[in-house]
């Protein structure tokens, strides 16, 4: 426990890029949104943003420098693979659970000041916000999730295969992707896909999210075994 807790303490020597710059991009996106909603003649309209997503696509570009920066340190220090890798997603985990809570306390601010006074919709947005608070709170989190073992498993397969193997991995992603959209249209199954998307949830989303993570979280691991630092 003590090694992790230790690879958690080393992927936070760079603060500012783990936690200085998160902070500025939720500051900034705040601050900009209530700008433009300024603006903008009021009408009795809801605004609406999606800034409030910016701090979590960061965490894709966290998924990489988490791996890229540290990885190679870590074992010239005799680190080993398992313990890097529990200690810097059980990091980033706590990150996203600690701004997924500030989400959801934000929201509740939202509400309770008419949309910070512009009748704006920022982080209490209607299909979530109307949910509980484990599922507005779990939304967020598996979300973020999502989005750090996105970009650390895309940096494992860089660190394991090079250029190549990232050129074979996107290709094999598009083929998928095409393939199943032709067997889609083939089968004439796009109003039942379209029915399908209209009846989830933010829970459902989330467990189908939590599904994809386990997967990413199993092949990232796997990759990283072999990983050259």
């Amino acid at each position: 426990m003590n090694r992790v807790v230790n690879v958690a303490r080393m992927q936070l020597i760079n603060k500012w890029t783990f936690l200085g710059i998160p902070a500025i991009i939720m500051v900034a996106a705040f601050l900009v949104t209530l700008a433009i909603w300024a603006m903008i003649p009021a009408s009795g309209e809801t605004f609406y943003s999606g800034a409030s997503q910016a701090v979590m696509w960061y965490f894709l570009a966290l998924g990489i420098q988490s791996l890229t920066l540290t990885f190679p340190f870590s074992q010239a220090m005799s680190v080993s693979r398992r313990t890097f890798y529990i200690g810097t997603v059980g990091l980033f985990a706590t990150v996203a659970l600690a701004i997924s809570v500030l989400y959801y306390l934000l929201g509740l601010v939202e509400v309770a000041t008419n949309g910070w006074g512009f009748n704006g919709q920022l982080y209490a947005l209607d299909w979530i916000a109307n949910e509980h608070a484990v599922v507005q709170i779990l939304f967020y989190f598996i979300a973020m999730v999502a989005l750090f073992m996105i970009g650390f498993w895309f940096a494992t397969i860089y660190k394991r295969w090079q250029a190549t193997g990232m050129l074979v991995t996107w290709i094999a992603i598009a083929v998928v992707l095409i393939g199943l959209l032709g067997l889609t249209s083939w089968q004439g199954w796009w109003p039942v896909v379209g029915q399908w998307f209209v009846a989830q949830t933010p829970l459902t989303v989330s467990g189908w999210t939590a599904l994809f993570c386990a997967v990413l979280a199993g092949g990232s691991y796997l990759t990283l075994r072999r990983a050259t630092p």
